[in-house]
């Protein structure tokens, strides 16, 4: 009798775990996986450890996003069936390991799942960055801060949405009475359209939302979302579950899949709602999104013949209710896993969530911009937007400077719950003065570039009157260089790096030095090889600012002299010098300046040393003496009395033409003095260069004389007098502060002003 009853026992309890397990394929075949995990765990736990019930569990779990309970039972189902198991549970339990932190594990299991299938999309991304997880998690530039949970976001799953003018639209599974029917899939209602408005915090540079209110007119009694709407307001597509007005429509599988559908806008209220002719009862069509000149609708699809789960495509927008055949975009952006949530923005740049492409774990964020009418590579937005969870649903407003995106990640409200952020916008001010460096004098109508890391030249500007400049909003935590130039001088250049404080100034002086100075173009010193004549690329390069000198004044003759230093015979030093001075002239010539306009070239060899380092004291001398007397002069012969140049720094000697000028020079001494500087030449009898100029000062400095117009006591009344000096022709002019009769750069004399 007891083996009866134990038989009958057995039996009743085989019939009992049947049942059980046809419930929960049932439901896992309904998307029920909350009620199928459930029913899977209690057969598990009564004995049956078979590969079906344990994949069918890590499932139930992996699509609910629940991957601390996924990655335990695809655990246990590798250690039994590894060896058996379909290669798509390598990457599910890969993407469990990952969303629960466990990176290298992942990897791991990434790297089997790519050698069982070799040409998957998803393991090869990992062999050509295995530096990934790095790159999305420690990006040292700024784009997307002030990461806010939304004050509306609720314990059950809100999500979304669309940006249209100040409102937000989204859809949230919140209840709406206590009669809402609940979904199998997650035990929560069903989806709603919700908008709401945004509300940005100036002080605190966040955004929010409130006043939401649930779109009625296109809500049912299942599932709406993803809501986008025409410029116009006049159009509205959306998704939701197939249904005929009454009851859920499936297809072939008995599945009643997403659709996309079309509303308009009559009287604010949302009317002649309509199925898409390109849906099919037999796949899903959903998350609509439009292009910027709303003809093209971008959206997701499971239809056969795509790379993945579910791919992106896009339809042409055509006349009267039609569209043209739908396009996938391409093994680009589409990969083996899910692409889901498209959105594009004006730029033409596709935003979209996947996790086939290589990411942090369950959904993420990737960028893909258009050229040459392609995508490029998508692009990982990495961390703050993304994480070890799902994340999706991104939306931007460039405009605004913020946009939302959808998580699930730890530390939410719920199932799914929509955050804002804001758009990194650090801007800084970047001025400066840009300063002759051998007076100190400011120097007008100076071009001052900002260059970027890249070589490119992102802003340019001129220098004033006071040669002052500004660069307005520069981008914070970049690295720029600043380059000045102006006729005559060599260009200047500083490193800048742009910190990280918004609205401040930062300071940048560059100082030039003059090409032109007592009646020579000066260069850096032109080295040529030991005992050779040949023009260098280091020369060369020197050799080009006499070249610009040259072209800036097409009047200018200019003679050339080249000198040595004592060592070696006299008579071959003169030899060698000679050559370098006519290699040095045939430079210039090559470079499109007339062989009339130099003069002569000549070597003297060591006929004119500038110190004792003479046959005698040769070797008494250090390298840095000898190297004094190694140089050559270009001197201006012709021209330069109408060009006005910046004097250098060597002492004034007052030498006046005539006894009235000394005794008016005596008259003044002592007293701070501003004199306009008009030109400079050789000879001290060239009045006749400023005809239109009456009392004109001539003050020799060394071999040259300079030549000044006017005398002030009153700096302003000097910018005057300068000013109507370049009206009628002289464009050079500038002043030039005197004190006690010695000359003082104008910094030092505006301090005697006050």
């Amino acid at each position: 009798m007891k083996k009866i009853i134990t038989v009958v026992f057995i039996f009743l309890a085989s019939i009992c775990l049947g049942q059980r397990k046809y419930t929960a394929d049932k439901y896992f075949e309904d998307f029920a996986y909350k009620k199928s995990a459930e029913l899977y765990e209690k057969i598990y736990n009564k004995g049956d450890e078979s590969y079906e019930i344990l994949s069918k569990l890590g499932d139930s779990y992996y699509f609910n996003s629940e991957f601390t309970n996924a990655e335990k039972w695809y655990a246990t189902l590798m250690s039994k069936y590894e060896g058996q198991v379909a290669s798509e549970y390598f990457f599910r339990y890969a993407q469990s390991l990952k969303s629960n932190g466990k990176i290298k594990e992942s990897d791991k299991w990434l790297l089997k799942f790519s050698k069982i299938n070799r040409n998957d999309s998803r393991g090869k991304a990992l062999k050509e960055n295995e530096n990934y997880f790095s790159d999305y998690t420690k990006s040292e530039k700024k784009v997307f801060v002030n990461i806010k949970n939304l004050s509306l976001n609720t314990k059950y799953s809100d999500f979304g949405g669309f940006i249209y003018q100040n409102l937000f639209y989204f859809a949230s599974t919140k209840p709406i009475g206590e009669k809402d029917k609940i979904y199998n899939w997650n035990k929560q209602p069903h989806l709603n359209i919700y908008k709401a408005e945004e509300l940005f915090d100036d002080e605190n540079q966040t955004v929010d939302l409130t006043n939401e209110e649930r779109v009625q007119s296109i809500s049912s009694k299942y599932h709406e979302s993803n809501a986008v709407i025409t410029s116009d307001g006049k159009t509205m597509y959306f998704t939701r579950t197939s249904f005929d007005g009454e009851k859920l429509i499936g297809g072939t599988n008995e599945v009643a899949n997403l659709k996309i559908y079309k509303a308009e806008n009559i009287n604010g209220k949302w009317e002649h709602i309509r199925k898409l002719p390109f849906n099919n009862d037999n796949y899903s069509v959903g998350h609509p999104a439009l292009s910027l000149d709303e003809k093209t609708l971008y959206f997701i699809s499971d239809m056969p013949n795509g790379f993945g789960l579910t791919d992106i495509y896009k339809v042409s927008i055509l006349e009267n209710d039609t569209y043209s055949t739908p396009e996938n975009l391409g093994a680009e952006i589409n990969t083996e896993g899910r692409e889901m949530f498209p959105f594009v923005t004006k730029d033409k740049t596709l935003y979209f969530a996947s996790d086939g492409h290589l990411g942090l774990g369950a959904l993420d964020v990737f960028e893909s911009k258009m050229q040459d009418k392609t995508y490029t590579n998508p692009k990982n937005l990495g961390v703050p937007i993304n994480s070890s969870y799902d994340d999706f649903a991104f939306v931007i407003d460039r405009e605004k400077n913020s946009g939302f995106f959808s998580s699930n990640r730890k530390g939410g409200k719920g199932d799914d719950d929509i955050y804002s952020f804001m758009l990194y916008k650090c801007k800084e001010d970047i001025t400066g003065i840009v300063s002759d460096e051998s007076n100190e004098n400011p120097i007008q109508g100076a071009v001052v570039k900002l260059i970027d890391s890249e070589g490119k030249v992102v802003a340019k500007k001129v220098t004033g009157e006071n040669g002052n400049y500004t660069f307005i909003e520069v981008e914070c935590e970049k690295d720029f260089v600043v380059v000045a130039e102006q006729d005559d001088y060599k260009s200047s250049m500083e490193k800048i790096r742009i910190s990280k404080n918004d609205k401040i100034k930062v300071s940048k002086n560059l100082t030039l030095k003059p090409l032109i100075v007592g009646g020579q173009i000066v260069i850096n010193p032109i080295y040529f090889d030991f005992g050779k004549f040949n023009i260098r690329d280091d020369a060369a390069h020197e050799l080009e600012h006499v070249v610009t000198v040259m072209e800036n004044h097409p009047e200018m003759v200019i003679k050339i002299e080249s000198h040595t230093d004592s060592r070696g015979k006299r008579a071959y030093n003169k030899f060698l010098s000679d050559k370098r001075a006519k290699a040095t002239r045939n430079y210039i010539i090559s470079r499109g300046i007339r062989a009339n306009r130099i003069e002569s070239a000549l070597g003297y060899g060591e006929e004119q040393l500038l110190n004792d380092c003479n046959d005698a004291n040769q070797r008494k001398c250090t390298e840095e003496e000898h190297q004094k007397n190694r140089r050559s002069y270009f001197y201006i012969t012709k021209g330069e009395g109408v060009i006005a140049i910046n004097s250098d720094a060597d002492e004034l000697h007052d030498k006046l033409t005539n006894e009235e000028d000394k005794d008016k020079n005596e008259k003044i001494n002592n007293r701070l003095l501003y004199r306009v500087q008009v030109g400079i030449s050789s000879s001290p009898n060239k009045k006749n260069l400023f005809p239109n100029l009456d009392n004109l000062e001539v003050i020799r400095i060394g071999r040259y004389y300079k030549y000044f117009c006017c005398v002030s006591t009153s700096y302003e009344k000097a910018k005057e007098v300068r000013n109507k000096v370049k009206k009628i022709g002289y464009k050079d002019a500038y002043i030039v502060p005197f004190f006690d009769g010695k000359k003082i750069d104008i910094k030092e004399a505006l301090l005697r002003n006050e």
